[in-house]
């Protein structure tokens, strides 16, 4: 359904408006339904260009017909509120103010971005991390002492384990436990010595306090799921968005962290009525610790 052709559902029926009232936005694939006056609430920003045109032609469209906003989703939501009434009201421990604040300036609203910017730097002065909430800025000094530790730190602390190595991890890094988990499946034919049909690993789970988590898998950590996390609160709805289950290791590793234990279940989930085939289920959890 083409939402430009109502034109009799626009505020007042005028017949030079070619948006209806009530308009449906596709922002990065999440789905937003508000009135035409919202989004033209504030002159001279993108979305006020946008549909103060006279036409809906030069507009993007999705499968659907609704208009198509190629932009971070999750954070349009504070661009809307923003939109409806020109304040602005975020979570507590809000994590993604930096990229808020990159949007605020793409749809040219340049009060958002001010308010946005005092925050931002009355945060830095308190002494919160910032790559801890925002990967793509570091912090101009804590950021080369860590990355220069894994290469001359992380393997003393992993492997002697000494009072050296508990000296580097604390001044350069903060200690803590990250678990790494992981559900698998494999097919077992009746036949013992037949080889097994290994399903590939669906997805890592990472549980763990969160500037840990931010802090050793940075852009690679999907945070969908539990967005306005505290730096400091934990958190086990982190999952990692590659599936080599290597390649966590690598960057735990690399962070200085060392495996001291892990464990795991596995139940068979039902029988092929035809070949007699086993589908067995498995979930894995290896548990890091840094000093």
């Amino acid at each position: 359904m083409a939402l430009a052709e109502p034109a009799g559902c626009a505020k007042g029926g005028e017949d030079n408006n070619p948006f209806p009232d009530i308009i449906e936005l596709n922002v990065g694939g999440q789905v937003y339904i508000t009135r035409h006056p919202t989004l033209v609430s504030v002159p001279g920003s993108l979305l006020w260009e946008m549909f103060t045109q006279k036409s809906t032609r030069s507009l993007a469209r999705d499968s659907k017909g609704r208009f198509f906003v190629d932009r971070d989703g999750f954070l349009f939501r504070y661009i809307l509120d923003y939109m409806r009434d020109q304040q602005l009201v975020l979570p507590e421990h809000f994590p993604e103010r930096s990229r808020l604040q990159r949007e605020a300036e793409y749809f040219m609203l340049p009060e958002l971005v001010k308010m946005l910017a005092p925050k931002l730097s009355k945060q830095n002065s308190l002494g919160d991390d910032p790559c801890q909430s925002d990967p793509e800025e570091p912090s101009p000094s804590a950021e080369p002492a860590r990355s220069l530790a894994p290469a001359g730190a992380a393997l003393p602390i992993a492997g002697a384990g000494g009072p050296a190595g508990g000296t580097a991890g604390a001044e350069g890094r903060r200690a803590g436990f990250i678990t790494i988990g992981y559900r698998g499946s494999y097919t077992l034919g009746r036949d013992s010595q037949t080889d097994a049909k290994f399903r590939r690993v669906a997805r890592i789970m990472v549980c763990g306090k969160t500037s840990l988590a931010k802090e050793v898998f940075g852009d690679t950590l999907n945070e969908s799921r539990d967005p306005d996390r505290p730096p400091e609160r934990y958190t086990s709805r982190y999952y990692l968005k590659f599936t080599f289950l290597e390649q966590a290791f690598d960057k735990l590793a690399d962070a200085g962290f060392h495996m001291v234990a892990c464990n795991s279940t596995g139940t068979c989930a039902f029988a092929h009525d035809q070949t007699d085939d086993r589908i067995w289920t498995s979930y894995t959890e290896y548990v890091f610790y840094r000093e």
